[in-house]
């Protein structure tokens, strides 16, 4: 891609982020992201189709960088091992900043109910490995668990991450043991 598409986007994108930390989403405009991304209007509706394709190719570019730097050689399972959740939880701690504003944005959940389909599915491969005791439902356990750790995680970056990544993830490991065996 052209670099200066590329830098046509960043800036937008950029402003877009910019603005969710000041404002609830429904109250922003594109032409603020326009003015902020110092872009014409139209060069906004060139690249994106609306506010909410913004939202939504933000959200994108933020789990597929996570999900880059944290799951090594496109391995799909997110708590295969204490090395691949280590290497996530001091990535979310070096980019608190852009995760904390899009897992607590006013006016949006969207982030968030995408991360836990992430991690609902990181479960589900795990179950598959694993397996579930009998007379536990299969489904329930997956929703209790995804919602255990991305509450766990967004309560540690809100919180300014009072346990260093380390401890986090020995303290996950072993409640996510405690319920997965």
């Amino acid at each position: 891609m052209d670099r200066r598409i590329l830098k046509t986007r960043k800036a937008i994108l950029e402003a877009f982020v910019e603005l969710l930390g000041e404002k609830n989403f429904e109250k922003i405009s594109i032409n603020e992201i326009a003015e902020r991304a110092n872009v014409n209007r139209g060069t906004v509706y060139l690249h994106y189709t609306d506010k909410y394709d913004l939202l939504e190719q933000c959200i994108d570019t933020y789990l597929k960088q996570l999900n880059e730097k944290c799951l090594p050689e496109g391995n799909g399972l997110l708590l295969d091992s204490r090395d691949t959740l280590l290497l996530t939880i001091q990535y979310l701690e070096r980019n608190a900043d852009i995760y904390l504003l899009l897992l607590t944005s006013k006016g949006t959940s969207t982030f968030r109910s995408r991360l836990m389909a992430v991690m609902i599915r990181g479960i589900e491969e795990q179950l598959e490995i694993y397996g579930v005791d009998p007379g536990v439902n299969r489904e329930i356990m997956v929703q209790f668990l995804a919602s255990a750790a991305i509450g766990l995680l967004e309560w540690w970056i809100v919180r300014s991450m009072p346990y260093p990544a380390e401890e986090m993830v020995e303290q996950l490991i072993m409640l996510l043991e405690r319920h997965l065996t």
